[in-house]
Parts: structure tokens; sequence; C-alpha cells
């Protein structure tokens, strides 16, 4: 039987051998050591060709990898009138080459709140994000955009900002970072099953219970201060109680990716992937 979550890293893991490298190295050697997933970190620039794409796609769907992208970080859905084409053409770059590779989904950092309230942020964010997705429909691109929730309270990015966006406009859902979630607040709080339940009733309650079944998560060890986020840390390092929320994970049925941002990488991926087959029971 299957794992309910494929499990895997964003960008290149560690031990990726220089040849063939790349992301074809990447997939080959995450598929070597048992990891089913990979996200492209296209996080400065989209700077591959046609056929870098077409051989990702390719080496994806021989290795039964699946494969999704993380869009620049230089993404702002509430940038100015002025940043917002060249801001707009950085996550249409990441949309069209990420489907030419063979992925599913786009992850973005949907942006700042400048200082904004974020039922005002999200009168920009959301009719933009809506122009975009029929650009993406029109040109018959059926990959699902997932905003991510982000770890510092100045971003647009709270769960309840992820979930408007995708209740509004078909085709978006959310990128559920848990990381993000537990050091947002900047008190330790979002680290209990009661809480974690929270999130997966709001989830349910959005998106329906099959969205359940379709979830995209970044997770890693993470080190936060009173304004949310610092750094990624690994998971042994941190305080996010893992096997709580995988508890919770597995009492709603969920399945899908689960991604690791931990600088240890592939080591740390393997680590959950371990996690996970010992709190649901499931066996590959």
């Amino acid at each position: 039987m299957a794992l309910s979550f494929r499990f895997g890293v964003v960008g290149s893991p560690i031990g990726t051998p220089k040849k063939p490298g790349g992301s074809v190295g990447a997939i080959e050697f995450s598929k070597s050591i048992g990891m089913t997933a990979f996200e492209l970190g296209w996080v400065q620039s989209v700077r591959v060709s046609e056929a870098t794409c077409a051989d990702i796609k390719r080496t994806g769907e021989e290795q039964g990898v699946d494969l999704s992208v993380h869009a620049s970080y230089f993404f702002n859905l509430n940038a100015t009138e002025e940043e917002w084409p060249k801001s707009r053409k950085r996550l249409m770059d990441a949309a069209h080459y990420g489907n030419l590779a063979g992925a599913t989904d786009i992850i973005f950092h949907p942006g700042s709140y400048f200082k904004n309230p974020p039922e005002e942020v999200l009168k920009v964010a959301i009719p933009r994000l809506k122009d975009f997705m029929d650009e993406l429909k029109k040109a018959k691109n059926p990959v699902t955009l997932r905003p991510e929730t982000m770890g510092k309270s100045a971003m647009l990015g709270s769960l309840e900002d992820t979930l408007a966006m995708s209740k509004a406009i078909k085709g978006v859902q959310p990128c559920l970072d848990f990381a993000h979630l537990h050091a947002r607040p900047g008190d330790g709080s979002v680290n209990s099953v009661k809480e974690w339940t929270q999130i997966m009733e709001a989830y349910q309650a959005v998106l329906g219970k099959e969205a359940l079944k379709n979830l995209h998560i970044h997770l890693s060890g993470i080190e936060y201060g009173p304004k949310g986020e610092k750094k990624h840390l690994a998971l042994g390092e941190s305080d996010l109680k893992v096997n709580l929320l995988f508890e919770v994970l597995r009492d709603y049925g969920c399945a899908g990716r689960i991604l690791c941002e931990s600088p240890i990488m592939e080591e740390d991926a393997l680590n959950m992937k371990k996690a996970w087959m010992k709190v649901s029971g499931e066996k590959e």
C-alpha cells in the first residue's frame, strides 16, 4: 500500500551527484533514497529552456516523482501599480515553465501588507490572482496555484488570507507551511492538537473534505521571535511537535505531499517519512 503522503524536499537535495546534476539529477537522487516528491526551487528567477523542462518532465514521470515549483521570492500580490507587471511576470514564468516541466502545483509567497489591514490588501490581491488564473485557463495551463502560509505577521499569508484566496478562485489552494503557522504569532502557539485541529476544520469548511486528500505541506523546524519567523531549523533543533501534527493529519484522513525545508534537507525529509509511517501505521 502506498503512503498517504509523498515526501521530498524544496530545491536540490544536498546529496545530489554532480552528474547528471541539476533538476534531473535531483529527481533521480530523490527517488533513489526513497522520496517521491520534489519541488523545483525557482526562487530567484526562472532560467530554464523548454528542452530542459521536457527533460525534467520525462525524468519525473520515469521515476514516479511528483513535481511542484516554488516561484520567485520577488513576487507580491500587493505590489504597486508600477511594480505589478514585473511581479506578475515572475509568477507567470513559473506557471508556464513549471507546467512544461511536469509540475502540477506552483507555490508562491503572497506578498506584504505594507502595514495595511488584511481585508484591504485582499481587495487588491484577489482580483489580481483571479485575472492571473483566467489567463492560465485561456492558455489551457492546468496548474494549481498555492499561496503559502507565511511566518511573519507583517506578510500577506495568514491561514485566513490563503483560504480567502482559495475560496474566491477556482484552481487556488493553500500551501500549508506548518512551521510558518507556528512561528507567525511569535508566542510559541499553534503547536498543539487543538490548534491543528482548528486549522483542519477551517480548511475543510472552506474547501470541502475532499481537499484534505490533496494537501501541499511545507515542513521544517523553525526559530521565531515576537514578529514571527527568523529562520528554518532542523526538526531536532526546534520545538515544533511534528508527531502530534501527524496524528491530526492522520485523524482527518489527510493525503498529498510534504516537502521538507529544513537545512538538512533530505535527512529531515526521511525523518518525516519515518515519523509519518510510525504515526499512521502505513507501510510502503
